[in-house]
């Protein structure tokens, strides 16, 4: 059965064609409704007990959710046509767009992954007495909660929590599994008239909790705090930052699910090889330190990634990939919003990228300012960092003149930065722009007053594949007549460059390299390289011993980049017994310049041909030389049953 699709144009605020929309994402249009929430929720409530239903209403989600509840039916899926289309002063005819965003709507989204965290509610408070304790006088009848102050100049005297002395000296961990380093550990020794007694003091004193609500007002325990699920920090000063903290304590209690965020193949990692670095960008810019150094891989700690993405936009190999939802479930939606737009009629149209702090944005635009203009398509993700340069030029080869994205408060502005300034560069232009705007009006000022957008291109891609396929099949979809672009520093794609005169073709480089980009001819000394197997790693440059190799970073779109080319080859060596070829002609002679008669093992002439020879012929003249170091005394003959019969004989 088909989904139906219930309009409203709330109040008459809005315009919506519904037979235009008919047949978008698959969809059957109902009327449009003026008042579907209220007056006419009786009709709501009618489709919604029959089963397949979206409502075209994302404000009153809620409402139709508890009524969905009440009637024991399925929740109605939602689509927001009215801040995100209809809501627009004098931009043209939204209708196209809000094809398109029924089209994307109606896409499957894949269930995320998650992993059940459990918190028993047991909370370390650390900071000054008296903001630590009033803390913990409101959290003692919910939570287990244990102070900890600097000193025990005053101790209360309460069995609601419990206080300890000392300073804290290590904190790692996330919610329900933190683990904590004390020195100068002291408890309360329970008894007693007076003031309370301490035990001794010590250190390196250990122990776990599943929350920590840190009122001290020093440096954080962690890096991005406010990404540390159950690590809650406040200004011991505010009063009601500390409340704010207070409460959101008191909730931690019980099991959540925690997803599951990024997916990690250690097979294509390109971190090290044989204990020598190569590729660190995820190392180096995760917020949160979920991710560290595992041998010749990364590993990634779930509980503490916070799913920024950032690591997947940067990872040049896939190894790390977004999968809350998957990376090519976000090519399908943007392929998806280009058609839809295309198929209804749309023109020129620009993707606008967001996460929930833009919606917000573009909601309090559309209901007090001008709203977004009919040419602009929002895109709303969870993972804003994780929208790298591959997505972009996705976007804009299916059809898109420009790509913005709205930055929030938290975003990773260089991480961002620097995937717009690779799709740029790829793109050959600036369709690429972060929007740094706080203000819902300037947003929409802003994006009315650009100029007419071009045309749909007449060949859009379909998006499919790895991120690094779809940016090469984007990249010659965008740029046809380009065949080697030149890329910023620290980019994925490009050459490996040889010095011939120093490479001494030891073939390090080849039988380390991570991606096969370099390899070797058995059959000659060669050393091969297919560029669009490089991933930049820099691994072939740290081992070449003689400091042969540089990196290029480029694009190179002619078909030379999917085939294996010629770096540097030398003459190879017959071997002086056999002729079978092995070696390299000018490292074989080199070695005999410097060895033979100058060393001991090599005085002799006979000793120094062996140099000469491949490995079986240097065997053999070992094995029969003089002075054979393998050789050991005769062997003894071996004895038969005659022998044991005439030695019975003899007897």
């Amino acid at each position: 059965m088909k989904k139906t699709l219930f309009l409203c144009d709330c109040l008459g605020t809005q315009e919506i064609d519904a037979d235009a929309l008919q047949g978008s994402g698959g969809l059957i249009c109902s009327r449009v409704h003026t008042a579907l929430c209220d007056a006419e929720i009786g009709a709501a409530a009618q489709a919604i007990g029959s089963g397949e239903v979206m409502i075209a209403c994302q404000q009153e989600a809620a409402r139709f959710a508890a009524l969905a509840e009440d009637l024991g039916a399925p929740v109605p899926d939602f689509v927001d046509l009215r801040d995100r289309a209809g809501w627009s002063d004098g931009s043209g005819d939204a209708t196209p767009k809000m094809a398109a965003l029924v089209a994307e709507a109606a896409l499957e989204t894949p269930l995320p992954k998650t992993l059940d965290v459990v918190s028993e509610g047991t909370c370390l408070i650390l900071g000054a007495p008296d903001a630590a304790l009033a803390a913990a006088q409101k959290l003692g009848d919910l939570l287990a909660v244990t102070v900890l102050i600097p000193h025990a100049d005053e101790l209360p005297v309460t069995g609601s929590f419990d206080v300890i002395v000392g300073h804290l000296r290590q904190a790692s961990g996330t919610l329900g599994d933190f683990h904590v380093v004390i020195d100068a550990f002291q408890q309360v020794v329970p008894g007693g008239r007076g003031a309370p007694q301490l035990t001794p003091a010590r250190d390196r004193a250990r122990s776990q909790c599943d929350v920590i609500l840190d009122l001290s007002g020093g440096t954080s325990l962690f890096p991005a705090p406010e990404k540390r699920d159950g690590y809650l920090r406040a200004d011991p000063g505010s009063i009601t930052a500390v409340a704010d903290a207070v409460l959101a304590a008191s909730q931690m209690i019980g099991t959540y699910e925690k997803p599951l965020y990024v997916r990690l193949e250690p097979s294509l990692c390109t971190h090290s090889r044989a204990e020598q670095p190569a590729c660190s960008r995820c190392l180096d810019l995760c917020p949160t330190g979920a991710i560290s150094p595992a041998g010749e891989h990364v590993s990634i700690d779930p509980l503490v990634c916070a799913g920024c993405g950032a690591c997947s936009a940067v990872c040049p190999s896939g190894a790390i990939s977004y999968d809350a939802p998957p990376v090519d479930h976000l090519f399908r939606r943007i392929a998806t919003l280009a058609r839809g737009y295309r198929a209804a009629g749309g023109q020129g149209a620009a993707l606008l990228v967001h996460d929930a702090h833009g919606a917000e944005m573009i909601r309090l635009a559309a209901r007090f300012g001008r709203g977004l203009p009919a040419e602009v398509i929002p895109l709303e993700i969870e993972a804003l960092a994780g929208f790298g340069h591959a997505e972009a030029l996705a976007a804009l080869a299916s059809g898109f003149a420009c790509v913005d994205i709205l930055l929030a408060p938290n975003s990773e502005r260089d991480v961002l930065q620097a995937q717009a300034d690779l799709a740029n560069a790829i793109a050959g232009a600036a369709p690429v722009a972060l929007l740094d705007i706080a203000d819902p009006d300037m947003l929409a000022e802003q994006l009315h007053a650009r100029d007419t957008l071009p045309p749909l291109i007449d060949t859009p891609i379909l998006p499919q594949g790895s991120r690094r396929q779809v940016a090469r099949l984007a990249a010659r979809t965008l740029r046809p007549e380009a065949e080697v672009i030149a890329l910023p520093e620290q980019a994925p794609y490009g050459a490996v460059l040889v010095d011939t005169d120093a490479c001494t073709l030891c073939l390090a480089c080849a039988a380390l390299c991570p991606s096969g980009a370099l390899g070797d001819n058995p059959d000659l000394p060669q050393l091969r390289f297919q560029e669009d197997a490089c991933l930049q790693c820099g691994l072939c440059a740290n081992v070449c011993p003689e400091d042969a190799i540089t990196l290029q970073p480029q694009f190179n779109l002619t078909e030379t980049a999917l085939t294996q080319v010629v770096l540097n080859e030398e003459e190879p060596f017959a071997c002086i017994e056999c002729g079978v070829l092995f070696g390299v002609k000018s490292t074989v002679e080199k070695i005999m310049e410097k060895l033979a008669g100058n060393h001991a093992m090599f005085a002799k002439p006979e000793m120094a041909r062996m140099i000469q020879m491949c490995d079986n012929c240097r065997i053999k003249a070992q094995y029969h030389s003089e002075n054979n170091p393998f050789t050991g005394a005769e062997r003894p003959r071996v004895r038969t049953s005659e022998d044991y019969l005439s030695k019975r004989r003899d007897h």
